[in-house]
């Protein structure tokens, strides 16, 4: 296909500029590789691996495929050891663990890794072609040590002011997150509510405010959303939730199952699950804890409190992740999902 915009292609050296989000605990080596190599840039999503995981999976990805990917990490400060989710919601969650014969609720603790020291020099070992993060930026001197070794940056803003945060400090591109979008939500500027903006009210506002490609990101998930984001004047686009019915993704049967049926027509942006708010399909945990939002333990520590009710296999315990386009999935392998996005997109924009 001849894409009217080619900056995303050209930045990246891929022939589609479809990105896969890298959806942390959902993105595999074999996903990331079937997208990359059907044209488009696999994106994976490390913000909970450690050193040794994050340099087995990216070798795992260069053995699958000799295209460029990205990785992906979250930025965020060290939570206080001695913070602790409140008492309403330990109670709650503490009655959820009794129910499903889980024991005591555990003591807090952080279960995910900063990207620190150890990770950067495994990114710079390891040179990928991409590094992305989520929730702003490291510092400028770790910013520094990535462009130097030739690594492209992007990062997602929520807000034109986080866009122009990130042009300033360096970015390559900027992800636009609408609020459609599954998953964290990447606000890192100001009130963690505040990033609420749709995607198709976003993107415009972000091309305009930055001289950067802007990449569309929430609520895409077929050719005609790929055409009216670069309509719109994205350079591209990410997209997350469309690839999670591919039989390359991590999620289990059971969340699988949901995205193909009627509970995607139901998502709420919640904390409960990790302490940050994010998009996911709506079962009990969700329902039952929403009035108790402010209680959460700061992230990523909640995690550790309502992590291990997902491993009681009950779905209405589970996080199941979920964009706003969840309804539009297809059940195909990845490559093959990447053929016809293209397809799907130059029929719309031929007016077909």
């Amino acid at each position: 296909m001849n894409w009217p915009k080619r900056e995303i292609c050209d930045l990246f050296g891929i022939g589609h500029p479809i990105l896969l989000a890298p959806m942390a605990g959902a993105t595999t080596p074999a996903l990331v590789a079937a997208v990359s190599n059907a044209g488009g840039l696999g994106g994976h999503g490390c913000g909970v691996m450690t050193p040794d995981k994050l340099r087995d999976e990216i070798i795992a990805i260069r053995a699958a495929t000799d295209r460029a990917f990205h990785v992906n990490f979250f930025i965020h400060d060290a939570p206080d050891p001695s913070a602790d989710a409140g008492p309403a919601m330990r109670a709650k969650l503490a009655a959820y663990y009794e129910e499903l014969g889980l024991g005591d609720l555990p003591q807090i603790s952080n279960p995910w890794p900063r990207f620190d020291e150890a990770a950067l020099a495994t990114v710079l070992d390891l040179e990928p072609d991409v590094v992305s993060f989520h929730f702003g930026l490291p510092d400028d001197a770790t910013i520094g040590r990535i462009k130097d070794a030739g690594i492209a940056l992007m990062s997602s803003a929520t807000t034109v002011e986080e866009a122009i945060i990130l042009e300033r400090r360096g970015v390559d591109a900027v992800i636009a997150q609408g609020f459609e979008a599954g998953g964290h939500r990447g606000t890192f500027d100001g009130r963690l509510d505040s990033g609420t903006i749709g995607t198709m009210a976003l993107v415009p506002q972000l091309v305009d405010a930055v001289d950067v490609p802007v990449i569309a990101a929430g609520g895409i998930a077929d050719g005609r959303g790929i055409a009216a984001a670069l309509m719109l004047g994205a350079s591209g686009v990410q997209i997350g939730t469309a690839f999670l019915t591919s039989p390359e993704s991590a999620v289990s049967d059971v969340h699988r199952a949901e995205l193909l049926g009627n509970r995607a027509r139901r998502t709420v942006v919640t904390r409960t699950i990790s302490g940050r708010p994010a998009r996911g399909m709506r079962n009990r945990l969700l329902d039952e804890t929403e009035a108790i939002q402010n209680e959460v333990a700061p992230f990523p520590m909640q995690a550790s409190l309502a992590g291990p009710l997902r491993g009681a296999g009950d779905v209405e315990f589970m996080a199941l992740w979920a964009g706003q386009a969840a309804p539009l999935n297809r059940a195909m392998p990845a490559a093959e999902l990447v053929t016809v996005l293209v397809e799907e997109t130059e029929r719309a924009l031929a007016g077909g």
